[in-house]
């Protein structure tokens, strides 16, 4: 019997996972009680994300599912060891076998990265972008690349950003408006609109907010009027 003290662990427990055949170190997740309890009853591993703050079930999209052959729980009781099979034998949302592919010392105390896999598992476009995004953020050069150089003048110029593609998108749509929303103003008000999502992911992972934190609050929204919602945000 899985006995944890969730309060000490602060709800969350780490979750090593190891290859069954290998013992391979795969990946290292959380589980909240419920997530826990999802992979028992099912067999199949299903952790809580941090970032998007919510349950999922490995695998959800990519379907690179983990069965679960065992479950131990360390001596201290707020650390859980998983032996799964990884079907489609990816861990990683980067495509790699496992999680654990950047070397930071290697035998010749030196700082590399392994090749990755050419496959990479499909997620949907904002899971994408937000990822390459936070590589950016952490791993960029800054004279290479145009997320890197955002993070590098610091929130003020980020917001900078968001602010002008705000405004570009606004001027875009009353353009369409004037000309009677030909197909030509209809495309500039989709690329505007790319641009000012595209430089709110980046604000969003100057936090470390994952967009679909921002899909659940629009899906809690759903079926609320205008004034309901907001007078909701009222309440303290």
């Amino acid at each position: 019997m899985i006995n944890i003290d969730w309060q000490k662990v602060g709800t969350l427990v780490p979750a090593i996972v190891q290859e069954k055949d290998t013992n391979e170190v795969l990946m290292l997740a959380y589980m909240n009680e419920e997530a826990l309890s999802l992979s028992l009853k099912t067999g199949f591993a299903h952790y809580f994300s941090r970032t998007k703050n919510r349950i999922w079930k490995k695998g959800e999209e990519s379907g690179n599912t983990q069965k679960i052959h065992s479950i131990k729980l360390d001596c201290d009781s707020d650390t859980l060891l998983l032996n799964v099979t990884q079907n489609g034998g990816i861990a990683c949302h980067t495509g790699a076998k496992s999680c654990f592919f950047t070397e930071i010392l290697d035998d010749d105390f030196k700082t590399s990265n392994t090749n990755q896999e050419n496959y990479r598992p499909k997620y949907n476009i904002l899971d994408e972008l937000y990822h390459v995004i936070l590589d950016r953020k952490l791993n960029a050069d800054a004279q290479n690349s145009y997320v890197a150089s955002l993070f590098k003048k610091g929130e003020n110029a980020i917001l900078k950003k968001i602010g002008e593609e705000a405004t570009e998108l606004a001027l875009a749509i009353k353009d369409a408006t004037k000309n009677n929303q030909d197909e030509q103003t209809k495309s500039d008000v989709v690329y505007e609109c790319a641009d000012l999502l595209f430089h709110s992911l980046v604000a969003l992972s100057l936090h470390n907010i994952h967009p679909e934190r921002v899909l659940n609050e629009l899906s809690r929204r759903f079926g609320l009027s205008g004034i309901e919602e907001k007078n909701q945000r009222n309440v303290k």
